[in-house]
């Protein structure tokens, strides 16, 4: 029997390369976006997919019916992937700018899962695998609400791995560093709305911040393209036992050795070069 996925965030980047792979790949996708018009399109492209704003509880529980017709009610996996980033400093950050970052790359995580484990239960096998980030176990300035949303995601899915112990059920994060997608341009849209350039006193920093998310492409040369995430999230949902962790570009793999290895003082003295 096909089993049938659903991920989130498919408009572009991750989401649309690994909804693309796993359809080629002979899983039954079960693709979503949040705007309308991008979901005729990937329709168009032949994939299966519904419309799912994260940050609308009842846009999720109507997407969770969607799947449950489609499946009858026999969901396989679920990748958590739908996300955003919040730049600007946390002193200059409007709280409604973290609620909004916490809506979509947190809360509406919950819900959506929270909804699809019952199915999963029934079915007797299911494997959810969250995207989370490097910026989920290190802290870099001017990434507060991006961080704080990726830190919950983190703990959040280590506290459902323990409780989902002895079920049907493998949860597993994915920890992306630098990945070559539509992140910067999201992002600059978001900082905008909510940060004043004019009254902080980092408007130098946020300068050159705004020039570097104006760029098309990323300019770090450990950048990886989207389809690096497509091998990480197969094992995920087919391996007999899948890995907790995932870690994905070398900056992911370097930030855990310093994690793991170094004093606090001094990891804050390396990732205050970043920003």
């Amino acid at each position: 029997m096909t089993s049938t996925v659903l991920i989130t965030g498919c408009s572009t980047g991750i989401g649309y390369a690994c909804a693309h792979a796993l359809a080629k790949k002979g899983f039954d996708v079960i693709a979503s976006c949040r705007k309308k018009e991008d979901v005729a399109r990937l329709n168009a492209e032949g994939l299966n997919c519904i419309q799912l704003d994260l940050a609308d509880t009842d846009s999720i529980l109507a997407a969770v019916e969607e799947v449950r017709t489609h499946t009858g009610g026999k969901l396989y996996g679920l990748f958590n992937n739908g996300a955003y980033g919040q730049p600007g400093a946390l002193e200059d950050l409007p709280t409604d700018a973290l609620r909004k970052q916490f809506e979509t790359n947190f809360f509406g995580w919950h819900t959506l899962t929270q909804a699809v484990i019952p199915m999963m239960m029934a079915n007797g096998k299911g494997r959810i695998v969250q995207n989370s980030s490097v910026l989920g176990f290190i802290a870099l300035k001017f990434r507060g609400a991006y961080n704080a949303s990726k830190f919950a995601v983190e703990g959040w899915t280590d506290t459902l791995r323990l409780e989902l112990k002895g079920t049907p059920i493998q949860i597993s994060l994915i920890e992306p560093g630098p990945i070559d997608s539509r992140f910067r341009a999201n992002a600059l849209d978001a900082f905008l709305r909510a940060i004043n350039l004019n009254t902080s006193r980092f408007k130098k920093d946020y300068l050159a911040q705004q020039s570097r998310l104006e760029s098309e492409h990323s300019t770090n040369k450990y950048t990886l393209p989207s389809e690096a995430i497509i091998a990480p999230l197969l094992h995920a949902l087919t391996a007999p036992n899948a890995k907790i962790r995932y870690r994905v570009t070398k900056p992911t793999h370097y930030m855990a050795i310093c994690k793991r290895l170094l004093p606090a003082s001094m990891l804050d003295r390396l990732l205050a070069k970043g920003g």
